[in-house]
């Protein structure tokens, strides 16, 4: 009875009712010494099993990363458009101004400042 219930669930994992764990495959890769070195110290550390393992945190961290980094990007575009609209309908701030404003700011915090350490 229990040879019947592993094949049924080698059957369904077969056929995709069951998801399967991704295939790992193998890829070559040349790196620098210093590289070689630090993925060693690393393993070296017992917190990785294998090299391979420290060079797929690398690249999960990396995966991350660049995801953040694109997120980033599209936020600023969403604020340059944003910008843009409120400039094409005459929303500008005046520059000396704002300036003026900004100095006003830093001076009352550097005020307050003082009064709270003296």
């Amino acid at each position: 009875m229990a040879y019947q219930q592993v094949s049924d669930i080698d059957t369904l994992a077969n056929v995709g009712i069951i998801p399967i764990m991704p295939a790992k495959s193998s890829l070559n890769v040349s790196l620098t010494p210093e590289l070689e070195r630090f993925i060693q110290a690393r393993v070296k550390t017992g917190r990785y099993q294998t090299a391979s393992e420290v060079v797929r945190e690398g690249l999960r961290l990396l995966e991350r990363q660049e995801r953040d980094r694109e997120q980033a990007y599209h936020q600023l575009k969403a604020k340059l458009r944003r910008a843009a609209a409120q400039a094409e309908r005459g929303e500008l701030v005046d520059g000396e101004k704002a300036f003026k404003k900004l100095d006003a700011m830093i001076e009352r915090h550097r005020h307050a400042r003082r009064r709270k350490t003296a």
